[in-house]
């Protein structure tokens, strides 16, 4: 059972590798766009930030997303026997924040940081 658990996890893991590239190609087009052009497609951002003639502008994203549980499965003589095993339903946390840095009012480049960024 748990090595099925393992596969389903290596193959989210590889999804999310084609995800993050496809994010990645999405932001590099803002990369030399003006500011403005910025705020009017992604609104205004959760934290802003200026220092030695730099801004940077974070966008944050979050979401709980359940993973299954898995049944107990039933061992001990027949017919009545125990159950053990399974995993119980589990709430994983994801978060994501993406910071532009602005300087001469264009988008100059970008970051990443969180485990739901692919």
């Amino acid at each position: 059972m748990r090595s099925l658990a393992l596969i389903v996890f290596a193959g989210i893991l590889a999804g999310c590798t084609n995800q993050l590239a496809v994010r990645e190609a999405e932001l590099n087009q803002w990369i030399g766009r003006p500011e403005s052009q910025l705020l009017t497609a992604m609104g205004v951002p959760d934290r802003t930030y200026e220092t030695n003639g730099m801004k940077f502008l974070a966008y944050s994203e979050h979401r709980v997303e359940w993973l299954p549980g898995t049944p107990p499965y039933p061992y001990g003589p027949p017919p009545f026997g125990w159950y053990a095993g399974g995993l119980p339903p589990q709430a994983i946390a994801l978060s994501c924040d993406t910071t532009f840095v602005i300087s001469g009012g264009v988008v100059r480049s970008y970051s990443l940081r969180g485990n739901a960024c692919g």
